[in-house]
């Protein structure tokens, strides 16, 4: 079938990107699902930090590729050998493929299958096909196996969970990647507990869901830093105890202070090193610094290693929010259901195909959470 799709054909392009358009629309073939896959019609994909570190060249890609990881949509066909979906069923997609036979499948941590990363690596899908090709015929890589800035998408079964249609899809969509990626951290990776304190170092999409969790699972305190006052601004209205200043010279001292020597745990949700450090720098004796960032995927991160030990702080890593997609994936609906995850109040705003690269200026400059692209509307 013919349809639209935004291929990123060349990292690194300067912006703005509405000038210099690094994403390029235009119409390409898409077969049919191969065995074991699924055709879905997009019906919402979120614009994500991921996807322009893509753009900006920080994280590298095979070219060209249509990116876009964190979406939902309406299942339109089956391969063989598919169960448990059907055409008209309502999905949210997942960026990590899981073959469920490595080491890491079988262990429960799905999120970081030896297979799901090495097909992302190659631009293919699970089984190693390319299901995308250009009109002359070259084939085009497909970013996270997902490929959602596109009017259609076919990805691997494992890459879908069916969810309740009666979820707004816009709303669905950022199931995909910052809620999972940002509450997952907080309820998988820490293990928050009612009463505990808790701090989020970068207020983005994943970052603002990782506040909604730590205020769902009861949080004692909860600090917020950024470097947007505007941000800081909802990090109160949505349930925030302290906000904090990033560009403030003195912002750790002060976070120290105010919080009697710093927090149990710590999460960065920006991908840069001077948020690690920063979020480093807050973590309390005998607490855990989490990063759930993505930054240049040579950058460093150094640490006192002695003070490592005598204040048996741990500095850890959170892919995907380590979660199991089947499993955490209803649960989350479910506090989103309750009012507890509140991520419609993330959206900040619709756009078509046509405006993508637009979009991602405004992505660039701070000023927004979620945008949503609606490439069939």
């Amino acid at each position: 079938m013919r349809m639209k799709a935004a291929i990123l054909f060349e990292q690194g392009r300067p912006r703005p990107y509405a000038e210099t358009r690094p994403l390029v629309v235009e119409e390409v073939e898409l077969e049919g699902p191969g065995p074991g896959e699924i055709l879905i019609e997009v019906a919402a994909a979120g614009l994500c930090h991921s996807d322009l570190s893509a753009i900006e060249g920080i994280r590298p890609r095979p070219l060209p590729i249509v990116i876009g990881h964190e979406g939902a949509g309406i299942v339109r066909e089956v391969g063989a050998g598919v169960t448990g979906l059907r055409p008209g069923d309502h999905v949210i997609t997942v960026f990590v493929a899981s073959c469920g036979e490595c080491r890491y499948c079988v262990r429960g941590r799905p999120n970081i299958c030896a297979s799901g990363f090495a097909a992302r690596s190659a631009g293919t899908l699970l089984s190693g096909a390319r299901r995308i090709r250009r009109l002359d015929g070259t084939p085009v890589n497909h970013g996270s196996g997902l490929s959602l800035f596109a009017q259609y998408a076919v990805v691997h079964r494992r890459s879908a969970v069916k969810i309740d249609p009666s979820v707004p899809l816009e709303d669905a969509a950022i199931f995909g990647c910052a809620v999972m990626t940002g509450a997952g951290a907080v309820f998988n990776t820490a293990g928050l507990r009612p009463g505990e304190n808790i701090a989020v170092v970068g207020l983005g999409g994943v970052g603002m869901n990782a506040l909604f969790a730590a205020v769902a699972a009861g949080a004692e305190r909860i600090v917020a830093v950024d470097t947007n006052p505007e941000k800081l601004g909802l990090a109160r209205q949505w349930g925030a105890t302290d906000t904090f200043l990033a560009t403030d010279p003195d912002c750790a001292r002060k976070v120290r202070e105010a919080t009697e020597g710093g927090l149990d745990t710590v999460i960065e949700t920006a991908g840069s090193i001077p948020a690690m450090q920063l979020a480093a720098a807050i973590t309390a004796r005998g607490g855990s610094t989490i990063s759930a960032g993505l930054p240049d995927a040579k950058a460093t991160f150094s640490y006192l290693h002695a003070e490592l030990v005598t204040d048996e702080r741990s500095l850890r890593g959170s892919y995907m929010g380590s979660c199991v997609a089947e499993r955490d994936i209803p649960r989350f609906l479910g506090l989103y259901k309750r009012g507890k995850l509140p991520v419609e109040r993330l959206r900040s705003g619709f756009l078509g195909l046509e405006e993508i690269n637009a979009g991602f200026d405004r992505l660039a400059e701070g000023s927004v959470l979620r945008q949503i692209l609606r490439p069939n509307a």
